[in-house]
């Protein structure tokens, strides 16, 4: 199970929720209409009983990801950005989350 939420100040919004089977690819997608020119998209993880752990953050394009197998795509107008984890695995289970930081 594939958590997503909207965090920090009505500034993204997410699905409240998406799943997908062990090894089948999901995309994550995230909402952020108010962004500003200078304003950093940033993804988060949160593993049960763990804390939040960052996964990257960019201002525009298309990025890898270090520690899951996927990527980061970001909208050409920046209104929106989507986490392609192309193949997830139990240990994947999490929230995970968007934010936006000026």
């Amino acid at each position: 199970l594939f958590l997503a939420v909207a965090v920090g100040r009505a500034q993204v919004q997410q699905e409240p929720w998406a799943e997908t089977t062990e090894g089948t690819g999901i995309n994550i997608t995230c909402s952020h209409p108010n962004i500003q020119s200078y304003d950093y998209i940033q993804w988060y993880s949160h593993l049960p009983g763990q804390g939040p752990a960052f996964l990257l953050s960019v201002l525009s394009g298309s990025e890898a990801l270090t520690d899951l197998p996927g990527r980061l795509e970001v909208a050409a107008d920046r209104r929106s950005s989507a986490l392609w984890l192309t193949e997830p695995r139990l240990r994947d289970a999490a929230v995970y989350y968007c934010a936006l930081r000026a």
